[in-house]
């Protein structure tokens, strides 16, 4: 096994990033069946005005993940597993043939509905950069209370964490943070507190939603970032896709697991490159590529090169 697709999550949406897609068959397919799923232009989804909307925002990077990853498999082959960040997993289980593309579109529209109507307002997400999880969990305790809750939620990187809840809650644990060594602490562009026990409610009423979605066993190395590990059974990735909005991102763990097992090339579907510069930071002997700064052409041999390597 040598390469990985990987999927971000929300925060790394980028106005007009449907627009900037390879323009082919396979994409425009891609496109409308979404159009027919949503019964909307799924390419109005990617206006900045559109974006301030979880729900464009998680139908977008599905969308974006899905019609780049088909159009890679036809130039250049499939890869030999995949692992999404967050909303990430859904197109990282259809490309795996975990889920139907229209069953992703219909709970990921499901999943960010039931999240903006939990968390209307107030609540966030901040990235904590340079302070280990031995440090910042005792901030964390200090601050969190009922009526100020913050929490961990996702650990991408030894000294890359974020943190979600209460905004004025969030801002605290970043102030002492800094006070401790932190060298930055930055909002996340998502207006829910993702991951973290928040979001119990909406996972639990995802995961019943869940039980008339057919789920098949993936066809490819399926990686969960909430648990860390590869999964096989399609009911226990059914439940880690509907309850993962509450579970901590173990994003480091996976990558780590990854690499044991392999992976040496790993290529992050579109728009952003963050999953690229953790895996480069995490395994600077592998190689770590973006799709949005990558000609699809440069992917292609950059894949048969590391199949050819693997022979």
């Amino acid at each position: 096994m040598s390469i990985l697709f990987t999927f971000p999550g929300q925060g790394a949406q980028r106005a007009g990033m449907l627009h900037t897609l390879p323009r082919n068959a396979l994409v425009r397919e891609v496109m409308d069946e979404a159009s027919d799923v949503l019964g909307r232009d799924a390419l109005a989804l990617d206006s900045a005005e559109a974006l301030r909307s979880s729900v464009a925002v998680q139908l977008a990077l599905l969308i974006a993940g899905v019609a780049t990853a088909r159009h890679l498999i036809h130039e250049a082959g499939p890869p030999d597993a995949v692992a999404g960040l967050s909303v990430g997993a859904y197109p990282a289980a259809v490309v795996a043939s975990v889920l139907s593309y229209a069953d992703a579109l219909r709970q990921v529209e499901r999943r960010a509905r039931l999240m903006e109507a939990a968390y209307p307002g107030g609540y966030g997400m901040t990235a904590i950069l340079g302070l280990e999880r031995a440090a910042l969990e005792p901030l964390i305790a200090r601050i969190h209370s009922p009526k100020s809750p913050v929490y961990l939620a996702n650990i991408n990187a030894p000294t890359q964490l974020v943190i979600a809840g209460e905004h004025a809650a969030m801002a605290r644990v970043a102030e002492l943070a800094q006070t401790l060594g932190a060298y930055a602490a930055k909002p996340v562009a998502i207006s829910v507190p993702s991951h973290c026990p928040l979001l119990d409610a909406p996972a639990a009423e995802l995961a019943l939603a869940f039980a008339g979605v057919p789920v098949a066993a993936p066809r490819l190395r399926y990686f969960s970032a909430s648990l860390g590990r590869a999964l096989a059974s399609p009911a226990r990735i059914a439940d880690d896709l509907a309850r993962n909005m509450a579970l901590p991102v173990k994003w480091h763990d996976t990558t780590v697991l990854a690499h044991e097992q392999g992976v040496r090339l790993s290529v992050e579907m579109p728009p952003g490159s963050v999953l690229t510069k953790l895996g480069a930071l995490a395994f600077p002997e592998a190689l770590s590529v973006a799709a949005a700064d990558t000609r699809s052409d440069t992917l292609a041999v950059l894949m048969a090169r590391e199949r050819q390597r693997e022979q």
